[in-house]
């Protein structure tokens, strides 16, 4: 259910230590995220070691996108915010830049939409896309995901402000992802 012929989600191992370091200090991703300063190795281990993958206790659940040719991490995909009353939660992608535009990340979400569908319960799915970055926008349309609102001047870069798309979408309980 969490793999295909090409990739595998995962959960985080220590050995993804490197590319988690990697992602997370990207300054270029700053921008469609919440960080705005760096993460040491230190603290990126005791994420890795102190990490509670049970999304019912923690709200939250971060897989890595694994290349299951290579065996090596090419992304990572979170669910956050998971509210298990109102059966939903918000998704956040990140792949590699040499592994875009190759279908991994479209890969990775209809196998989430399917697992958090069957096993978890989880009924609808939400992300927030800044409006300029067409990419993720097409990704999220082509998996299903609706436009269903817009957030003014959400996003802080610099002194601007970016608006940010909500897309979703509507699972059912035996989701055909």
């Amino acid at each position: 259910m969490l793999k295909d012929d090409k990739i595998k989600l995962r959960a985080l191992e220590p050995t993804d230590l490197d590319a988690l370091y990697r992602w997370e200090n990207d300054t270029s991703l700053w921008g469609v995220g919440c960080s705005i300063t760096p993460f040491s190795r230190k603290q990126l281990w005791d994420y890795i070691e102190n990490y509670d993958g049970d999304i019912f206790s923690a709200r939250q659940l971060r897989l890595i996108i694994e290349n299951i040719a290579t065996n090596e991490p090419i992304g990572t995909i979170d669910l956050y915010d998971f509210d298990p009353v109102n059966h939903r939660a918000w998704v956040g992608i990140l792949v590699e830049p040499s592994h875009s535009h190759k279908g991994v990340a479209s890969r990775a979400l209809n196998l989430l939409a399917r697992y958090v569908s069957e096993c978890i319960g989880v009924y609808q799915l939400a992300a927030m896309v800044p409006e300029d970055n067409f990419p993720s926008c097409r990704l999220f349309e082509k998996c299903g995901y609706r436009l269903s609102g817009n957030l003014e001047k959400w996003l802080r870069i610099g002194d601007n402000y970016r608006n940010v798309l909500i897309y979703q979408r509507i699972l059912s309980p035996k989701s055909e992802t």
